[in-house]
């Protein structure tokens, strides 16, 4: 039987707790609780811990993944939490995934984690579950898990790293590892230097220290609901982050004792905060593709328009590289996200639950007074004024394409130029560099064959790099378009998740050098100025064919795969028909 969300009825649990529940199939029920008890008595438990309430601990630390360094301590206080309400904490590992540790990308095996989070969740007896998540994709991973299981979930982020500092200026990852990358392409520090700024940008354990895309999910997620309050902000090496581990503990006891579950908390409108957060924020263009990867577990589709005017209506209020000046652990001394809900309450709706079993405008309140901080900005006074994300239509991306305003070149924003067009990552590789690349200041670098189905994982090349003869002469923004992403960590005028991609016969596979390429952001537009007869002719002539695999994971994702505007879930994992349809028309 399948549930509405797209979950499989737990039937003949949903009246049974703790050990008791989801017991192996041996054709004899209370012999198989007999021989569960039997094995796990060997691990020194006794009947009376084992007749309590259950909560699983989803561990994902791991040796590659540095982001996740505090997990160990994290399930110290979280198990903490759970035996002070007089639960029983049982902590399992899942795949983990860091962005720079993952071939070809995290995003590629991203649904496979979840798979696993939703798998090992509903395998194994439990009445509630802390998800211990942080580095990109790990956090939207174990939601679409927890969306489709459908037990009583609660996220816990790692937190953010601290800020280093090289020559007495602060730096953090990763935004100033672009930054400083970039000085070294253009010659303005040499290789000793680039050396040494490495071993100062990540001073400790935890996710990046700017409004990356760990941080937005870490942020949006608090929106969501499914995150103890104030938990998005605290840096991974902190006090604060120790009690809010065990704080999510605790609160996950409660939500076992109530029944509260992810599809109680993650309504249409919740999704709607998060969106509003997500603008607000600044935050990373990657946070669209998994918000709508989670809402499509609950039957929830996201219309890209609506969500184009609502980050219209929203400033961005944050000052966080890369939109802004600052680093989380700023965000944080400043009252973190309460402090931004205080300033985004009007455009919030307030009746939404969260794991607290308190809604987000009781939370609020409870939150306590504004005081004076200048990292979030008031609504007479913001960074930017509207639109700090911004969805882009046209004949190169007729079902939408992406860009952040609130980081690019405002000049750019409103631009015509030639293409100069690179067919792959290999192409791109091979030629960026050269200096007898045909390439100006005013072209419009086009990378093809990133998205979805292209077999690169959708990575975050879509940041192409400027030419280096370019950027020897000073040259630091371009135009820039694709159909893979963005790390959240970037910056610069770029097109992001043109959709239909190009590995499946969009438009933009037929893109030529020397096309003109109009971007409009202010009419929310991205073009290829030719006719609709040229456009064909050359489908015809070279028409695509879409990438397949023999075997394995390789050939479950392409197979199934969806793109950008769908979340880039697999379909099968989606319900059939939605149920509901976000941002609502104000």
């Amino acid at each position: 039987m399948t549930q509405q969300n797209g979950s499989r009825s737990n039937s003949g649990d949903s009246e049974e707790t703790g050990f008791k529940k989801g017991v192996t199939n041996y054709g004899d029920k209370d012999f198989s609780l007999f021989l569960r008890k039997a094995f796990i008595k060997g691990a020194g438990y006794s009947d009376d811990a084992l007749d309590r309430p259950i909560i699983g601990i989803i561990d994902t630390g791991n040796d590659y993944n540095a982001c996740h360094g505090n997990a160990a301590q994290l399930i110290e206080a979280a198990k903490r939490g759970i035996m002070l309400e007089g639960a029983l904490p049982m902590v399992f590992p899942t795949i983990s995934l860091h962005e720079s540790f993952a071939k070809p990308t995290a995003m590629y095996l991203r649904n496979l984690m979840a798979i696993d989070t939703e798998e090992t969740i509903r395998a194994q007896p439990m009445d509630a579950v802390v998800m211990i998540g942080g580095c990109d994709k790990t956090v939207p991973a174990q939601l679409m898990g927890a969306a489709s299981a459908d037990v009583p979930a609660i996220e816990l982020v790692t937190g953010p790293m601290i800020t280093g500092a090289y020559l007495a200026e602060r730096v953090g990852a990763c935004t100033d590892c672009r930054r400083y990358w970039g000085k070294f392409r253009a010659g303005e520090i040499n290789s000793q230097e680039i050396a040494e700024v490495n071993t100062r940008l990540v001073s400790s354990v935890g996710t990046c220290s700017v409004m990356g895309t760990a941080s937005t999910m870490a942020c949006v997620v608090e929106a969501l609901g499914m995150m103890a309050p104030g938990g998005a902000t605290p840096p991974a090496v902190t006090a604060d982050r120790m009690r809010i581990a065990e704080l999510s503990g605790r609160y996950a006891v409660a939500m076992a004792k109530s029944g509260l579950k992810p599809s109680q908390i993650m309504t249409g409108k919740a999704f709607e905060n998060a969106f509003r957060v997500l603008f607000a924020i600044g935050g990373s263009t990657n946070a669209i593709i998994h918000l709508t990867a989670v809402a499509g577990r609950l039957g929830i589709e996201v219309d890209l328009d609506q969500l184009d005017i609502m980050g219209r209506d929203t400033p961005v209020l944050v000052d966080l590289k890369p939109s802004g000046q600052n680093y989380m652990e700023d965000f944080h001394k400043a009252g973190g996200m309460a402090t931004l809900f205080r300033e985004l309450k009007s455009l919030l709706h307030l009746d939404t639950m969260t794991v607290s079993g308190l809604t987000l405008g009781e939370e609020i309140e409870r939150s306590g007074k504004s005081f004076k901080q200048d990292i979030v900005r008031s609504f007479d006074k913001p960074i930017y004024a509207g639109g700090g994300l911004a969805v882009l239509r046209g004949n190169l991306s007729p079902e939408g394409a992406i860009i952040k305003p609130a980081a690019a070149t405002q000049q750019l924003l409103e631009f015509e130029g030639r293409a100069v067009v690179f067919e792959n990552l290999e192409d791109m590789a091979e030629r960026i560099d050269n200096p007898d690349l045909d390439v100006n200041a005013d072209d419009v670098l086009v990378l093809k064959n990133i998205g979805p189905r292209s077999g690169t994982g959708m990575p975050e090349a879509g940041y192409l790099p400027i030419p280096k003869k370019l950027a020897m002469a000073g040259v630091k923004d371009m135009v820039r378009i694709s159909d893979g992403r963005m790390s959240g960590t970037a910056f610069g005028t770029v097109v992001l998740h043109v959709n239909p991609e190009a590995s499946i016969g969009g438009p933009l596979a037929y893109v030529q050098n020397g096309d003109r390429i109009r971007l409009s952001a202010s009419k929310r537009e991205i073009s290829v100025l030719i006719s609709d007869e040229e456009m064909e002719r050359r489908k015809k002539s070279n028409p695509v064919v879409p990438r397949t695999a023999d075997r394995g994971f390789e050939k479950l994702f392409y197979e199934t795969v969806t793109q950008a505007d769908k979340g880039v879930d697999f379909e099968f994992l989606r319900p059939k028909v939605m149920v509901d349809k976000i941002p609502k028309p104000r």
